[in-house]
């Protein structure tokens, strides 16, 4: 697995890249280990602590954890708790789907099963649109309006299907799919 460490608000030394790289390596037994691998933690420095962002990126699909706590160190440990349970539970929802191909990056064999996604992974409720075309701004105007966190649009610039959602940091994320709808 390839490792980068970045250092936002604090300037990254060897010993900090070092302990980071080596508490990361922890992820290697997990990941069929190949260029496609790659490992990118990002360490912040703040008045009242630190927070760790590390997301491994691979062939299929891509892991995140964000942890902020008083101690560097114990953020990043916190964090691989959080890519580990995160990968647990995919474990589960593809052991009993049979849908392997998605973690074909993944060496499932060092996981134990996680009982309590079988509980969580049903769906409790079903809604369809009909997506309007409509710009950026009349999105968050919308979003505002209905007091959600995220709404599904057409954006009317370039006819991609869109989401807009409020980040945890304030402000607003947009994520839009490449392809264009189908009419």
């Amino acid at each position: 697995m390839k490792y980068e460490v970045i250092g936002k608000n604090i300037s990254v030394t060897d010993a900090i890249k070092a302990v980071v790289m080596k508490k990361l390596s922890r992820m290697n037994k997990y990941f069929i280990i190949t260029d496609d691998v790659n490992c990118r933690a990002v360490v912040m420095s703040y008045k009242e602590g630190a927070k760790v962002e590390v997301t491994i990126f691979t062939k299929m699909m891509d892991f995140r954890a964000e942890v902020a706590n008083p101690d560097l160190y114990a953020a990043v440990d916190l964090a691989i708790d959080k890519l580990e349970g995160q990968m647990r539970k995919l474990k589960t929802r593809l052991d009993r789907r049979n849908k392997t191909s998605l973690g074909e990056s993944i060496a499932f064999a060092n996981f134990e099963a996680d009982e309590s996604a079988a509980i969580q992974d049903q769906v409790v409720r079903t809604k369809s649109l009909y997506l309007d075309p409509m710009s950026l701004e009349e999105a968050i105007t919308r979003m505002e309006a209905l007091g959600h966190n995220f709404v599904l649009y057409l954006d009317g610039d370039d006819e991609l299907m869109s989401v807009l959602y409020r980040r945890n940091d304030g402000g607003y994320g947009l994520i839009q799919a490449e392809n264009k709808m189908a009419k």
